[in-house]
């Protein structure tokens, strides 16, 4: 199966596939693993994407669907496979239809943005060993230190209210609209917040017939 996972920033997203992979024995493709894989693999789209990188742009659409290409034709990928982090927008939408590449699945993961920007924010992270908590969900036994190592835990910039507001601003503007073009293209299949990963799952599994 050819699955495509859509979702906003913090909705589950990676957890999911990591889960689908492992149950229908087919890769997930994450864009920044591949993308930093093909930089350092200096392949010839890999070389392109760093110029652009190192330049601090954005890498192009088509940069990008090159990556995609290349790892799709890896044998791994003959069975199928998951991915996540693209497309982002109706152009890479269509940039990845121009090149022949379809789907089977696209699951939209429905969460509210009020449920995201708790679990975002409550996020913790330890600064030593990379260890992460959530204030209300999976605490450490002493406030601000980790289990693990004793190191000090601290939110992410990425997790600070101001700049999960802005993500999920973006994923309505630019990512959002792909739920319209692929329920067009018949293959869209809407997942909702049941609370729990395990839960989740099971409603991903049912809705691909698996």
């Amino acid at each position: 199966m050819k699955i495509i996972l859509l979702g906003a920033p913090g909705a589950g997203k990676g957890t999911q596939a990591e889960l689908i992979s492992k149950k229908l024995g087919i890769p997930t493709i994450s864009t920044g693993n591949i993308l930093r894989a093909a930089v350092k693999a200096e392949t010839p789209v890999g070389l392109q994407a760093k110029s652009y990188m190192d330049a601090g742009k954005l890498v192009p659409d088509e940069v990008i669907i090159g990556i995609i290409q290349e790892r799709l034709a890896q044998s791994d990928c003959a069975g199928g496979f998951i991915l996540d982090g693209v497309p982002r927008t109706i152009a890479q939408a269509q940039a990845l239809d121009a090149h022949g590449i379809h789907f089977d699945a696209v699951l939209s993961l429905e969460i509210a943005d009020s449920v995201i920007e708790a679990r975002m924010t409550g996020r913790r992270t330890c600064h030593s060993c990379g260890a992460t908590y959530h204030v209300k969900a999976a605490p450490p036994k002493q406030e601000g230190i980790c289990d693990k190592c004793g190191g000090v835990l601290e939110q992410r910039k990425d997790d600070q209210p101001e700049t999960v507001k802005h993500r999920l601003e973006v994923y309505h503007n630019e990512t959002e609209p792909l739920k319209g073009y692929y329920q067009a293209h018949g293959v869209l299949k809407s997942v909702p917040d049941l609370g729990g990963i395990e839960e989740t799952n099971d409603k991903i599994m049912e809705l691909l017939g698996k």
